[in-house]
């Protein structure tokens, strides 16, 4: 259990829960305990998909500028290898991951939302990477993760412009992926991720990696990486059940061992 973020199980779902007051700063105490609730979220065998949640008010204002603002360059070729990795351990997590994002989500916050699997945004949220207006860009991912979700123009336009952008700006350019009211941020990713509670969790874990993989290699190479997975799952026992379910009664009605 960390000071500021945890893991919180239930039905299968696991939350990992930021709580820094006031706007979850994301500082280096946080970011390593950010690292262990995922490491502890992707070994755990009751966690079947994860929210990454900051609260009713706010997801994360980003980095905590006072603990950077005296670093040195040698400070910081120390520390940045452990911020990047830190946020790397969330989008490595091999299990389906949404980011509830409530309030503001800009810098690390922003970051730390790109490396979920989709994103639930409350209908009144901020995002963005304001980096550029501290004289400094992005260091956990957000030059490479967001251009890869929203394609480089978009991305150039809000690194280089330090813009926020609104609710309805990110759905229309797929930085979010769905928005609800925001007293329904946190019911609605826990829905979405209480679907995979019963779910052939060994096909899903092949499934995301092979998209992930897949995005960072040619398509040959990709496909490759998708016939080994594919064929990887002829050694499961839910493929055994699925198929048989499906001859028997259908798409749609195994039950699952996650085996």
């Amino acid at each position: 259990m960390g000071e500021f973020v945890n893991l919180e199980v239930s039905d299968g779902v696991g939350t990992i829960r930021l709580d820094r007051p006031k706007m979850n700063a994301l500082n280096k105490q946080v970011q390593e305990e950010i690292r262990a609730a995922a490491l502890e979220a992707t070994e755990r065998a009751d966690v079947k998909a994860v929210v990454i949640y900051g609260g009713e008010r706010v997801f994360a204002a980003g980095a905590d500028i006072k603990e950077m603002a005296d670093m040195s360059y040698t400070d910081m070729v120390d520390r940045s290898a452990g911020l990047q990795s830190a946020f790397t351990s969330v989008a490595q997590i091999p299990k389906p991951v949404v980011a509830a994002v409530t309030g503001y989500a800009l810098g690390g916050g922003c970051e730390l939302a790109l490396c979920a699997d989709i994103r639930i945004a409350a209908d009144n949220a901020t995002l963005g990477q304001p980096e550029i207006l501290l004289g400094i860009i992005p260091g956990a991912g957000g030059t490479q993760r967001l251009t890869r979700l929203v394609g480089p123009s978009k991305a150039k336009d809000i690194i280089l412009t330090g813009r926020f952008v609104k609710a309805d700006e990110a759905l229309a350019i797929g930085l979010v992926d769905k928005l609800v009211p925001a007293a329904e941020v946190y019911t609605a990713a826990v829905e979405w991720a209480s679907q995979f509670s019963n779910a052939a969790s060994y096909a899903v874990r092949a499934a995301k990696e092979a998209v992930d993989r897949g995005l960072e290699v040619d398509l040959a190479t990709g496909l490759e990486i998708e016939r080994i997975q594919f064929a990887s799952l002829f050694a499961t026992e839910d493929r055994t059940i699925g198929m048989a379910s499906f001859m028997e009664n259908g798409p749609g009605k195994a039950s699952f061992r996650g085996a």
